[in-house]
């Protein structure tokens, strides 16, 4: 790809771009922001294939890097967090329809997703990149160390914090809703 060569571009390109996307989404909450991000982070891949040094680690961590420090700067130029829009419980993290099977069923775990991911937005930055790394998009702590450029033990500390901040407010909602019950585990979220 660093050559020149399209179609290795095109594979590149088509075996990450969801990964990138969803990472996106997850960090900032806006369909607007994740696809912006993507394109940017591929665009980078494009003009500037030297950025990317094999021997720092895998191309994923670089494009989740790039990305992150593309989410991040998007979020302070909007200064808010744009909340996530109603289509997603329509559609998959990936923008494709989905038709459920068990509507009830369906929409309790739609419901619970929702709350789960805007919790996670209301995360500080620097936990919700490792909930969103770590549990959304399944990456080891050491590749997300790798991705945020901190060490292991950093990276397991925010996580630990994260998930601590996520069971609280998690908690909170269930008070202001008693027909409601906090997550066990994030990564039946993702």
């Amino acid at each position: 790809m660093a050559a020149g060569d399209e179609q290795a571009f095109v594979q590149l390109y088509r075996k990450h771009q969801r990964s990138i996307y969803r990472f996106a989404l997850l960090m900032s909450g806006s369909a607007n922001i994740a696809e912006e991000v993507t394109q940017e982070v591929f665009l980078t891949l494009i003009r500037e294939p030297g950025r990317y040094d094999p021997a720092r680690g895998p191309v994923l961590a670089f494009l989740y890097g790039v990305a992150r420090n593309h989410v991040l700067h998007s979020l302070k130029k909007e200064k808010n967090y744009v909340p996530l829009s109603a289509e997603l419980t329509e559609r998959n993290a990936f923008g494709e329809s989905v038709a459920p099977e068990d509507p009830f069923g369906d929409y309790t775990r739609n419901e619970m997703i929702q709350l789960v991911r805007r919790a996670v937005l209301t995360l500080p930055p620097r936990y919700r990149e490792v909930v969103v790394l770590c549990d959304f998009q399944e990456v080891s702590c050491a590749e997300a160390a790798l991705v945020l450029d901190c060490a292991v033990g950093t990276v397991n500390s925010r996580l630990h914090r994260g998930h601590t901040l996520l069971l609280k407010k998690l908690r909170a909602a269930a008070k202001l809703d008693p027909t409601s019950t906090p997550a066990q585990g994030m990564r039946c979220f993702a």
